[in-house]
């Protein structure tokens, strides 16, 4: 009726069923409720998976191929079908430079081993063995290089000699980014859980293997070729 108001029940029974203007819907409050624990657990950062840093050195690794494949084919079509094609003397120092790179291989499984072993000090020094002689590698290719500059031949000399830096500089470049994950697994941080230290050596060994193994078989490509 007209002037009369709501008796004090039929209020509270609206507000208990609208949840009340004043109270905020569960999980929203500050302290997070129960809502708020299941936003904590979906933003907080999970460690990726082995898995996912295999594919990603696989997917790396098969371009890398991809690449190397096609500059290969140029080489030998040219080498064939080129009238003009001259001969490059290889430098003697990439047998040297060959043997050194072959035993980083050695030298780091060996500091896998030591790591599988429990033996830190043991890993480490290994570790650090094979970056130097990767770095001692890239060393020998530049003297290399600087060998045939004295003989006055460069890229733009013939065919040959164009591959030759090509293949050379190509596979050097690429060899210093495996340095750089070497460099990068010796001095990681400890606190850092994103990848455990077993798992980047194991990646970052199928890299410098893949490496290795490219080398030798470019250097034949050029042996072959001369």
């Amino acid at each position: 009726m007209p002037g009369t108001t709501s008796p004090p029940e039929i209020e509270l029974i609206i507000e208990d069923i609208g949840g009340g203007r004043g109270n905020p819907p569960p999980g929203d409050d500050d302290n997070g409720g129960d809502g708020g624990g299941d936003n904590d657990n979906r933003g907080r950062k999970q460690s990726p998976s082995p898995k996912r840093y295999s594919t990603a050195i696989t997917i790396a690794l098969v371009s890398i191929l991809m690449f190397f494949m096609a500059l290969a084919s140029a080489f030998i079509v040219l080498r064939r079908g080129s009238e003009v094609w001259v001969t490059v003397h290889l430098p003697p120092i990439l047998l040297a430079n060959t043997l050194i790179l072959l035993a980083s291989s050695f030298t780091l499984e060996a500091s896998r081993r030591r790591l599988s072993l429990a033996d830190p000090s043991g890993f480490r020094k290994f570790w650090l063995l094979t970056t130097g002689l990767g770095i001692l590698f890239v060393a020998g290719q530049l003297v290399a290089w600087r060998q045939l500059v004295a003989q006055g031949v460069y890229i733009a000399s013939n065919q040959a000699s164009s591959f030759f830096y090509i293949f050379t500089g190509a596979h050097a470049v690429h060899l210093l980014g495996g340095v750089g994950a070497l460099l990068y697994v010796s001095f990681r941080k400890s606190d850092q859980k994103r990848i455990s230290l077993s798992t980047a050596a194991e990646i970052t060994s199928y890299y410098w293997h893949f490496m290795d193994g490219l080398w030798v078989f470019l250097l034949a490509l050029l042996y072959l070729g001369k």
